[in-house]
């Protein structure tokens, strides 16, 4: 395996048309399915990254800050953006795309957490992560101070 690897090679995007199974009883999005393809995204970074399986260990706090409309196109973005010894921490982003008029809005974002497994299925280690390029620091910065700024709101919000 190799010592270290790039958010460029765990970026992952995943598309989906909303079809009438993954809605509600007013045409939008359930949220399940929403977190299900996020959770699919992360995993699939995870695993590009780490070149393991990869399970999930935690999922951030969710807020749905748009509806996503049935027969909008569901964009899923993520990328490996912090590592631990056999951690990946993950950020994940859902846009909707209207494709009769191009419109595009941001739905929600989360952070995840997988642990990668050698083929025991026991935690095995990751490669470090390197942002050889001054747009990957920054997408490392943004995610970082994306998930600090995100908890910060949740205690606010709940007075913890």
């Amino acid at each position: 395996m190799d010592e270290t690897a790039t958010i460029a090679e765990s970026y992952t995007e995943m598309t989906e048309l909303l079809l009438p199974n993954d809605t509600n009883n007013l045409g939008r999005a359930l949220g399940g399915a929403v977190l299900h393809w996020m959770d699919i995204c992360g995993a699939i970074a995870g695993m590009r990254f780490s070149n393991r399986q990869v399970v999930t260990a935690s999922m951030d706090h969710v807020d749905f800050i748009a509806p996503i409309e049935m027969g909008e196109v569901v964009v899923v973005e993520g990328y490996v953006f912090n590592v631990g010894r056999t951690s990946l921490d993950v950020k994940v982003d859902v846009r909707a795309e209207d494709p009769k008029t191009d419109e595009r809005r941001r739905t929600t974002t989360s952070y995840f957490t997988f642990v990668a497994l050698d083929d025991d299925g026991t935690p095995a280690s990751v490669p470090e992560l390197t942002c050889p390029t001054a747009e990957e620091e920054a997408m490392r910065r943004d995610a970082v101070e994306g998930r600090r700024e995100q908890l910060r709101e949740v205690v606010d919000r709940y007075d913890l």
